[in-house]
């Protein structure tokens, strides 16, 4: 059912048509307003029919993302911050406190204080071996290698880019990473959803300070089990990493 709902939702929104319950009541609403104003154009209508909620609706993997990497950088307070391909609105926010450099595949073609955006390649960071104190990551090692946004397709491109991210991380510098967690599977080309063991597995010179999640049902975790997320369908990891200080050789770039 899902299968045939995610094809089906590349032609048709089903959303826009449950929308059209609401027609009705906007032609009330839309008669009231003109009666009260005198005489409007309905050349000028622009029907927004989603917006009838009890409640502000919003994407709680996103929501709890960008409210913990606020927390940690704010407790933190690093001089600067460097983030791989993030969310451009928390680098947004982020940048107005620390001063963040974002780098992206895509560029980010704008120019805000304290925030400055480079071209890069995830599996080739524009930074000397162990030379970041502070970076993120953040909803995107779980899209490297699926060709979702124009690379190369690479079964091991989680695996490789982690090793990237490590090997730019100072010692005893932070890392923040965030990925879809639960039961591991590849949804080709959208994502990866990995078990939060595996991806503590491809960081094996980090220590894992703190794991979060967001559940299934958009519920926030603090400071919990790892194996509490293994059996979710497609919960999200929040990964606070300390890169040993005994780590006597940075990674190596891989040709």
């Amino acid at each position: 059912m899902q299968f045939l709902r995610r094809w089906v939702e590349l032609f048709v929104d089903p959303r826009r048509i449950l929308n059209l319950r609401h027609l009705l009541r906007y032609f009330f609403d839309w008669r009231e307003f003109n009666s009260q104003a005198g005489g409007a154009s309905l050349l000028n209508s622009f029907p927004v029919l989603g917006d009838r909620a009890s409640h502000s609706p919003f994407g709680p993997r996103f929501f709890f993302q960008g409210s913990w990497i606020a927390r940690e950088l704010a407790e933190a307070s690093p001089p600067l911050h460097v983030d791989i391909a993030s969310s451009v609105l928390t680098m947004s926010v982020l940048s107005a406190h620390v001063p963040t450099i974002f780098v992206d595949y895509r560029p980010l073609v704008v120019r805000q204080n304290n925030l400055m955006s480079v071209a890069g390649d995830i599996n080739s960071l524009p930074f000397a071996d162990a030379s970041v104190g502070s970076l993120s990551c953040l909803h995107v090692i779980e899209h490297i290698g699926l060709g979702r946004y124009g690379d190369r397709v690479a079964v091991g491109g989680a695996k490789k880019a982690a090793r990237e991210l490590a090997r730019v991380v100072r010692n005893d510098g932070a890392f923040y990473l965030s990925t879809p967690v639960g039961r591991e599977r590849v949804c080709f080309n959208a994502h990866r959803i990995s078990s939060p063991h595996t991806v503590v597995s491809w960081f094996p010179d980090m220590q894992l300070q703190c794991f979060s999640y967001v559940d299934d049902a958009g519920r926030l975790h603090v400071n919990a089990p790892m194996s509490d997320a293994d059996g979710l369908s497609y919960g999200c990891g929040l990964f606070t990493f300390r890169k040993s200080a005994a780590a006597s050789a940075p990674f190596r770039r891989q040709r």
